[in-house]
């Protein structure tokens, strides 16, 4: 398991996220509040509008506060939406490398949020530069596994839209893109009848360092106490988790 895939397919992540409900639907909102201001509210003009609001209905946002949302990004309700994207970097247990990409109206506030967090479980800081270059920006199509859609059947779809590869991750699959061929990759597996989970750019390490149990569990501990913070959109990490490791962690 990669830790670029934000640990989707992970009973610790969808345990955090079922935690956190409320909080995952203010980050949701958020980004197509985002989405709307930068596109404008008209969806079919607005492919990054698509996917924030198609992700905010997978995870039951309500449709009336998806609509507010992208009124209130496009300027239509007469609020003011004004978010600042801050990328940190660190090291997480283990000398895994971190990126933690903030969307705040307040620098100050995702600044402190960010440092106890990473100081309060073992984690460091590190100088700008110094980590994201482990890092390349690519565009990450998530799909869960069915008897219906093979890997196969997922390769024919977007093998001519400028997908780099399909990469099986356990409980589902990732379609690796250039950031600029994301929206042709998605649309060639709708044109295929295959639903996608998410259709997002991310931040997709190079290199990755294995990981025993317990600095695994460490790690997943710094991401809870991350994303306790309405500041933090995304984390992106360079660990793998081995099979028998995973294994282990599922028994927890």
């Amino acid at each position: 398991m990669s830790g670029h895939s934000k640990w989707a397919t992970t009973k610790h992540k969808k345990a955090i996220i079922d935690s956190r409900r409320a909080k995952s639907f203010a980050k949701l909102i958020k980004n197509i509040e985002v989405a709307a201001k930068m596109g404008g509210a008209d969806m079919s003009g607005n492919p990054t509008l698509v996917d924030a609001v198609q992700k905010a209905k997978k995870t039951s946002v309500p449709i009336d506060n998806i609509n507010r949302a992208v009124k209130r990004g496009a300027g239509l309700t007469g609020e003011s939406v004004d978010y600042t994207t801050i990328m940190y970097e660190g090291y997480a247990p283990g000398g895994v490398a971190l990126l933690i990409e903030c969307l705040t109206d307040n620098k100050n506030r995702a600044a402190a949020d960010v440092r106890i967090a990473m100081t309060r479980n073992g984690a460091n800081m590190a100088d700008p530069g110094s980590v994201a270059y482990n890092f390349n920006r690519k565009g990450v199509i998530s799909i869960t596994k069915t008897d219906e859609v093979t890997e196969d059947d997922i390769l024919m779809a977007v093998l001519d839209a400028g997908a780099e590869e399909v990469i099986d991750r356990g409980a589902g699959f990732e379609v690796i893109t250039e950031p600029s061929d994301l929206v042709a990759a998605r649309t060639a597996l709708q044109a295929a009848g295959i639903d996608y989970d998410s259709s997002e750019a991310e931040f997709v390490p190079n290199l990755h360092v294995e990981v025993d149990a317990e600095t695994a569990r460490r790690i997943f501990k710094l991401i809870d106490a991350l994303e306790d913070s309405d500041d933090v959109q995304n984390i992106y990490a360079n660990f793998d988790i081995p099979a028998n490791v995973q294994a282990e962690l599922d028994e927890d």
